[in-house]
């Protein structure tokens, strides 16, 4: 036994190499895959993609996924930054009044809450829903934020763009920059408002994966977070003008319909539909939904049932219990296409990743003594 394994020594330390390089370039590839889930960015994207004519292997669990009015929806766990549900979340889609959120963290982040705000000819000029802000008049931008985002008023919008960002142009790139930062590289917005709007480079534009990063980085993750969730957990709000006194509602029923959504945005367009994104806290969760094309006139409660569906989705059997083999699952049910990615599944492959670095490490120690 002896004198073979000195006569074939090196064929047999050439045979263990290649199966070391074969196991570490599978455990690298698997890596690269787990870390393309977790990225916001362009790389899921390509996940969600390639899963798009998968089947669900377990199909109780497909019956069990909420059933939805929304034509795109995603659900996102803000603490693990994974998405646990989605429904053609990877399209670009009008969001009207959604863009909103990132209007006022960017005014928030870029500007003081207490500056004073001229108004433009342009900012009065902006059609309905809107204050009626007169131009010439002078406005602090704290009252402003909070016309924007209790009452969705579009002149609001237009006055705080122009003052941080010294035209709409220049704050739409302030908009887009943060967006992109922030790994949010499926939105394109042109409106501080989200009015439909076209240019020569695209349309103003969002997608329900983008929104809900959008939402988790207002409501958690900005240094402002705290004035973001001040101004849009109001539920009314009075301050005094030249014109009188002003009082602002906020339209966001999931604060008071319920017991875990801490913020939200409203929007709606003829393109758009209606539109809803949330952040809510629920079982000791960060989460935040949104829905897009959720019905048209005159079905503008649809989002509040979907809203809710969702939630209760992410916190039972079901969300938990729904993963394949793929990570990424879609189901065909009533014609539609549906997206998870499932928490479970990326757990159990991060420590299977560890204990394969540590075998691979192991591993590589004895083997040089052999040689």
């Amino acid at each position: 036994m002896v004198i073979f394994l000195k006569k074939y020594k090196s064929k047999i330390a050439l045979m263990v190499f290649i199966c070391v390089l074969v196991c570490t370039v599978s455990c690298l590839l698997d890596f690269k895959t787990l870390e393309k889930q977790k990225m916001p960015g362009l790389e899921k994207k390509s996940v969600f993609m390639a899963a798009e004519n998968t089947v669900a292997k377990n199909t109780d669990k497909a019956v069990n996924e909420p059933r939805l009015h929304a034509v795109s929806a995603a659900l996102y766990d803000a603490d693990d930054e994974t998405f646990i549900y989605g429904r053609n979340m990877r399209d670009s889609m009008a969001n009207a009044s959604t863009t909103k959120l990132l209007t006022c963290i960017v005014a928030l982040e870029k500007s003081d809450i207490n500056d004073t705000v001229t108004i433009s000819q342009n900012a009065a000029s902006q059609p309905a829903v809107k204050l009626g802000l007169v131009a010439g008049n002078s406005y602090n931008m704290k009252d402003l934020l909070y016309g924007m985002m209790l009452e969705s008023f579009n002149d609001c919008a237009y006055a705080i763009a122009e003052h941080v960002g010294g035209s709409t142009e220049g704050f739409a790139k302030l908009m887009n920059e943060k967006a992109n930062e922030i790994g949010c590289l499926g939105t394109y917005f042109i409106t501080p408002n989200g009015l439909d709007a076209e240019n020569d480079i695209s349309f103003h534009h969002s997608t329900a994966g983008d929104l809900c990063v959008i939402m988790s980085y207002c409501a958690w993750k900005s240094p402002k977070s705290t004035q973001f969730l001040e101004i849009t957990q109001t539920m009314q709000y009075t301050f005094e003008t030249e014109e009188g006194k002003m009082v602002f509602n906020n339209h966001n029923r999931l604060l008071t319909e319920t017991d875990y959504c801490i913020s939200g945005k409203t929007g709606f367009t003829a393109k758009a539909g209606y539109c809803y994104v949330a952040a809510v806290e629920k079982d000791g969760r960060r989460m935040c939904l949104s829905l897009l094309g959720c019905g048209w006139p005159n079905n503008k409660n649809y989002k509040w049932a979907d809203a809710k569906s969702l939630v209760e989705y992410a916190v039972s059997d079901a969300a938990e219990d729904s993963y394949c083999d793929a990570a990424c699952v879609t189901t065909q049910q009533t014609g539609d296409t549906r997206n998870t990615i499932n928490l479970k599944y990326i757990e159990n492959n991060k420590k299977n990743k560890k204990i394969c670095k540590n075998f691979l490490k192991n591993f590589t120690i004895n083997i040089g003594n052999f040689f």
